[in-house]
Formats: structure tokens, sequence, C-alpha cells
């Protein structure tokens, strides 16, 4: 194991990856969520999902209930099974896709654990992406008035954003996450060995949240991520870890300082209120979340030109690193101002009917506002729908 404060910024200023150890890509790295009593590690490695001991020492009790989609059942539900031999396994396997994330499908959950039945004791393991690791995480929210909760995120989106910080919900017909609860994990366990089997286009949709975080905090990530997107986009070993634990740290360090989101956590949604409109107006089953939060993360940023806060050299690198990590650059045809508006409406940042965005006052430099003139939002609606 290593200490990552010293084996992070040893390759983020360095552009020779001979100059490190070479152990430092083949051991399993952890990352510490400070808080209080309620902290956990985030584990990252390759063949995470076979280490038997790493899982062993979070389990409550001998029942285990895991939560999968189709997918990743197909994939990785055998070898978890046989990793976790020593306790009582099940298993509940959902749809795959953004559009299971539902209170129906949340029912079929707990009617699994019933009919087993399962005690307060379980440990729910959500085995998948970001859709899987929510409505699991709000289903051990629930069941029982709370019960003790492993992400295995199996995405990249997943890995650097979705199972790390105890965000848990399901989507409802006129909003995103509008219903969920805030319930942190007793670990995560990130293999990026799975990250070999992830289709193209979710690989791409997760390079849209490891852009965010060089975009609202992280100025020396971001500048890596230009240099090094090419390798990153061909899931270079090297250069996806280093991007899982850097996303991953800077992730946990908002967590730490700000666990439900009353202030600071908010930039966490940089892009999010422009690309949830997207996500809820299509149905949630034609754009990936990474793919509409790309799109996002423009239209903030052009907003944030509009107002004269980031230049026009600023913008252009933006736009050139999501074209580059492969993401969509405009919103749906069907994205007219009228609808952006009305979704965007219906978003957990609005406060007293004034929508607040997370915008930038430089690559780097993130801030949440709703002191914006409103013709000027509506210019970069105006702009993107015409895109």
């Amino acid at each position: 194991m290593h200490r990552l404060t010293l084996s992070l910024s040893v390759f983020l200023k360095s552009d020779n990856n001979a100059l490190l150890a070479q152990d430092y890509f083949s051991a399993m790295h952890i990352i510490n969520v400070q808080l209080g009593t309620r902290s956990y590690p985030i584990y990252i490695g390759d063949g995470l999902l076979s280490s038997a001991d790493t899982y062993a020492q979070h389990i409550v009790g001998k029942q285990i209930m895991v939560v999968t989609n189709a997918t990743i059942a197909d994939l990785y539900l055998e070898s978890l099974t046989q990793t976790l031999s020593d306790f009582e396994v099940h298993a509940k396997v959902i749809g795959d896709g953004e559009k299971y994330k539902n209170i129906e499908v949340l029912n079929t959950i707990f009617d699994a654990l019933l009919k087993v039945p399962c005690d307060r004791h379980v440990t729910m393991i959500a085995l998948g992406g970001g859709v899987v690791g929510d409505i699991t995480g709000f289903a051990a929210a629930c069941y029982q008035r709370g019960v003790a909760l492993l992400q295995v995120p199996t995405t990249l989106l997943a890995q650097v954003d979705s199972s790390v910080g105890g965000k848990t919900a399901i989507n409802h017909k006129l909003g995103k996450n509008m219903i969920g609860a805030f319930y942190q994990p007793r670990a995560v366990v990130a293999d990026t060995g799975t990250l070999r089997t992830l289709p193209e286009r979710e690989f791409k949709a997760g390079l849209a949240e490891v852009i965010k975080y060089g975009l609202l905090g992280d100025t020396d990530f971001f500048q890596w991520l230009e240099s090094n997107m090419d390798k990153l986009a061909r899931r270079d070993h090297h250069s996806l870890i280093f991007a899982v634990e850097r996303s991953c740290l800077n992730k946990s360090r908002i967590v730490a300082a700000d666990e439900r989101e009353q202030g600071r956590r908010a930039l966490l949604n940089l892009g999010h209120t422009f690309g949830h409109a997207i996500e809820t107006a299509t149905n949630y089953d034609s754009w990936l979340h990474g793919e509409a939060i790309g799109v996002g993360m423009l239209m903030a940023a052009d907003l944030s030109l509009r107002l004269g806060h980031i230049s026009a050299d600023d913008f252009r690198r933006i736009m050139e690193l999501i074209k580059r990590a492969g993401l969509p650059s405009t919103p749906p045809e069907k994205m007219s101002p009228e609808k952006f508006l009305s979704y965007m409406s219906v978003d957990k940042k609005v406060k007293q009917g004034s929508i607040r965005l997370v915008l930038l006052r430089a690559i780097g430099d993130a801030y949440l506002s709703d002191d914006y003139p409103p013709l000027i939002l509506q210019e970069t609606l105006q702009h993107f729908s015409a895109a």
C-alpha cells in the first residue's frame, strides 16, 4: 500500500512513468473518507473482486444481498460469490440502465430481502455502475431503517464519482435523483480490472466525471488530462489508475468537508443541472449520465464565458478536452430553451424558486450562484438549442 500524497504528486509532475516505482500500479491503494464515526476506506486496485479479506473486514453478520444488473451479473456475480463463500450470499438482479432506477424496481429489492428473509444484520453489496450503486444504497438506507452497505463499482463513472460520498437515490418521471438519502457505505472496493470489459460508450461517459474534478478545483489535474487524455481514452493502465485515484482523492476531501451538501459539496454538481434536464427530458433511456454531464459542463462554461469570468481560450480548452474524451458537445435536438428551463426548475439545487448553477471563475475555480442575469442564461440555452 502507498501513501497517496507523494505517489500522486510524483505522477502528476512526471511525463515519464518509468520514474515511478514499478509496484505502484500493481499495489492496492487506499483513500480514507474522513467522516468521524462514518469514515470509510476506498480500495483501488486490479483484481480486488477476488480479495476476500478486503470484503470480510467490513461485512456485518453472515447474510449478504448482492444487487447487480443483468450485464454485470453475467460478468462478475459468480466471481464475487466465490470470493464471499464464507457467507450466506443472495443476489437480486435488476435491469441495466437509468430507466430502472425507480420506485418499482426499488420495491423488487425489498421483496428479495424480505423473501429470504434478511435480518437487520444483512450486508448489502452494490455490484455495478451508478444506477446499481444509487438504488442499492437507498434500499440499504431504508431496509429495517438502515443496514450495512458496500459499494463495488464496476464502471469508470461509478469508481470516480457516484460510489463515493453516500448520495443514494431513485428517479421520478419529473426529476432525477429527487427521492433519496445520504447514506455512507462501510467501504468502497474499486477493482480497476472491471474497466477492461466496460463498453466504449460507457467508458467515455465516465471520463466526463474525471474532467469535472479538474475543472472544479484541481488545475494541475486538468493540465495533466490535457497532456494524457489520448492515453486515458485508450485505457492505458498507468493513466487509468492515476485518474481514478486523483478523482477519488478530490471527491473524498470535498465530502469530508461537507457531507450533506450545505456548501462546498454542491460544486460537485458542475454541469449537472443542465445534464439532468437532458436525462429527464429523454426519459433516462437514450443518453448516458456522463454524456449529459459533458454537455452540461460545456453549457456552464459557456454561461461563465458570457458572464466575463473565463476567457475564450479557457472555453476552447474545455471544449477540446471534452471532445477528445469522445463526449457529445451539443444536447439532443429536442431540447429547447423552454424544455431546459422546465426541467431545470425541478432540481435539488433550486432554492426559493431560483435556479442555482455551478459556474467557473477560471479552470479549477468553481462557485455556486443564482446571481446571474436571466437573459444571459437564456442566451446560453438558445445557443445550445440551436447548435
